[in-house]
């Protein structure tokens, strides 16, 4: 691993932040209502920012920066270059909707997307607690002010401080938990901290009670049970565009930081963080499939479906270390991270469709508001379609694959328990297809409840259709983001 390259470790980050206050300006002299200028330099400045990251990445080295407080490794470019094109997706889909509910007046949609990926950013790259804390906190309070930015919308400014109230607890949980690994170790920094766990060094009670409160607070970003409580009501009552955001691009983010504090910084305690992140999976697979049944509303449907994905995700984290061998740990944990990666896609275009069919004065969020909607647009309907069955594991899409990855992970540890929770984990699977197939089957046999054309800019349309395309083009050749998934985290290993 090489050291004291600290600026070459941060450029991606240090030319977002220098573009972020550049577009800042710049928008103030913009007056078009769709920001077509400050829209056009966002999207460049993802674009390159994306570019950076792969290159980075493709490089294959692993750089430690700033005394060893930032790391520049493959899977932290990897996520990174995820996360920045996500969030240029979510621009290309939610600027229309933005625009007819006057949320770009201002440009403030553009500068607080531009922070919050820099929050990920900094939060996939730290190797230090309060690095990681700070890039936590600018995430989330970016997308605090994302969330109420339809001023005049009261259940808007309500799911904002929903979040706010519940984020602040979930943030002061790995704060304190993140103070008593201090206490225990003595040091901020993930290599010094494993060193201390590993040589028994540490107060192993403070360890484990700070532990605790760690994985409390990472379940809370990434939206498992029970820290589930603000998902629901989040997704439904954002505007759909900021619902996005929040769902998307930071659940790389939340990957990237279970990965750093409990794989990187407490894989010796494996035992004790594998048996929480068991219990958590079983349960936001059991509420999260049961509680979407009962919905509705489209965004509510899916936000508890992202519950039971992201318990989904956390069995791959399990099958790692069994028995005290850690063998397994490339296989399971490279799962984890093809399928949190391909969650992410799947619902750009999940989402990208329903702002599609989003406008002016009507929302597009109930299941029956696709009624009929492959008799208006066979293109939108597959879209919708391929992202569905995806959501659901058939094949040959990739979230079939993704699914099936961390099954084999399951199963190749050789443990009765993990065994027993992969047969769990597929009975699960089973009755989550039955929402997902619902609304295949209210789009292409119920009559249609909306005339109205489909209207969509250029952009919009190529870009959708390139998600779709990917969804399945991915699940037949899963080869390649699997292989890069497996060579960026045998080089976090190393």
């Amino acid at each position: 691993m090489i050291d004291n390259l600290s600026w070459v470790t941060a450029y991606p980050e240090l030319l977002l932040l220098a573009m972020a206050c550049v577009i800042t300006l710049l928008d103030l002299s913009v007056k078009t209502p769709q920001r077509g200028a400050t829209y056009v330099l966002t999207l460049l400045t993802l674009g390159a920012v994306a570019w950076l990251h792969a290159v980075y990445a493709l490089g294959g080295e692993s750089i430690m920066g700033f005394g060893g407080m930032i790391v520049s490794d493959p899977m932290g470019h990897w996520l990174k270059c995820f996360a920045a094109l996500a969030v240029m997706v979510t621009l290309v889909y939610g600027r229309s909707y933005g625009a007819q509910r006057d949320m770009l007046r201002g440009g403030e949609w553009f500068s607080l997307s531009l922070f919050a990926l820099l929050g990920m950013f900094v939060m996939i790259s730290g190797h230090n607690f309060l690095v990681i804390y700070l890039g936590l906190e600018l995430l989330t309070l970016s997308s605090y002010a994302l969330v109420a930015l339809k001023r005049d919308d009261g259940t808007a400014t309500e799911a904002a401080m929903k979040y706010f109230v519940l984020g602040a607890l979930a943030s002061g949980f790995l704060l304190y938990g993140l103070s008593m690994l201090y206490g225990a170790t003595g040091s901020l920094d993930i290599a010094e901290v494993v060193k201390a766990v590993a040589a028994g060094t540490e107060r192993h009670q403070v360890l484990v009670f700070g532990l605790v409160f760690i994985v409390a607070g990472l379940a809370f970003k990434l939206g498992v049970v029970p820290f589930h409580m603000w998902v629901p009501d989040v997704y439904h009552g954002a505007p759909t565009s900021i619902t996005l955001m929040i769902g998307g691009a930071p659940k790389l983010a939340a990957f990237a930081i279970v990965i750093r504090l409990l794989v990187e910084g407490l894989l010796p305690l494996a035992v004790d963080w594998q048996q929480m992140l068991a219990v958590l999976s079983v349960v936001s697979l059991l509420v999260g499939n049961l509680a979407a049944i009962a919905q509705t509303n489209l965004k509510r449907m899916l936000a508890f479906s992202t519950i039971a994905q992201m318990g989904f995700m956390l069995l791959g984290l399990l099958a790692g270390v069994v028995d005290g061998q850690g063998g397994n740990m490339a296989n399971a944990y490279s799962a984890s991270m093809f399928y949190i990666i391909t969650y992410v896609l799947t619902t750009l275009g999940t989402f990208g469709v329903i702002l599609l069919l989003a406008r002016k004065g009507f929302e597009s969020e109930e299941i029956t508001d696709l009624a009929g909607l492959n008799a208006r647009s066979p293109l939108y309907a597959g879209v919708m379609a391929i992202c569905m069955f995806s959501l659901a594991g058939v094949p040959p899409l990739v979230g079939f694959y993704a699914k099936l990855s961390v099954l084999q992970a399951l199963i190749a540890s050789s443990h009765a328990g993990y065994i027993g929770l992969a047969v769990f984990a597929v009975m699960m699977s089973l009755i989550g297809a039955f929402y997902y197939l619902r609304v295949v089957k209210v789009m292409y046999f119920d009559a249609p409840a909306q005339t109205a054309a489909i209207e969509a800019g250029a952009d919009v349309r190529a870009v959708l259709s390139v998600n779709g395309a990917l969804v399945l083009v991915l699940g037949i050749v899963p080869g390649g983001l699997m292989a890069l998934c497996g060579q960026a985290i045998a080089v976090l290993l190393r």
